[in-house]
């Protein structure tokens, strides 16, 4: 089973000058965890509600002042639509990641996986079920 059956293809690229605390309001508001970064119509990171509370919050930046490029992730870890389930479940385990950034292989963004994503496709169970045993690792 390929990427492409199991995504979530309602994403579109935050950018990176966006304030903290209006990209928080927008996952609130999705209910999702993580927002691509993108410039200039590429993916140029991904930022989390994680990252804004550990790389933000924690350290006393104001969400209001602060902007998404100043908190969001680098090196992005990503997959293309036409690979399987099981490499995305890979990459998640190895990555101790839950979402994926999924990208057609022009490389332009075109939905998110998530390990919930995988977890409730039944073809895409044990797969989901060996990520999630790695994403638990400590």
């Amino acid at each position: 089973m390929q990427l492409r059956d199991v995504m979530t293809t309602e994403v579109k690229l935050t950018d990176p000058a966006m304030k903290l605390k209006d990209a928080a309001a927008l996952m609130r508001e999705g209910d999702f965890g993580l927002l691509p970064v993108g410039e200039n119509d590429r993916l140029v990171g991904t930022i989390t509600d994680r990252d804004i509370t550990v790389r933000a919050v924690a350290e006393g930046k104001d969400p209001g002042a602060t902007t998404v490029r100043e908190a969001m992730s680098e090196g992005i870890r990503y997959c293309f639509e036409d690979q399987t389930v099981e490499e995305a479940a890979d990459l998640m385990s190895q990555a101790q990641i839950r979402r994926l950034p999924v990208l057609n292989r022009d490389k332009r963004l075109i939905g998110i996986v998530a390990l919930a994503d995988l977890a409730t496709n039944v073809e895409a169970a044990e797969p989901a079920g060996k990520a999630l045993s790695g994403v638990s690792e400590d």
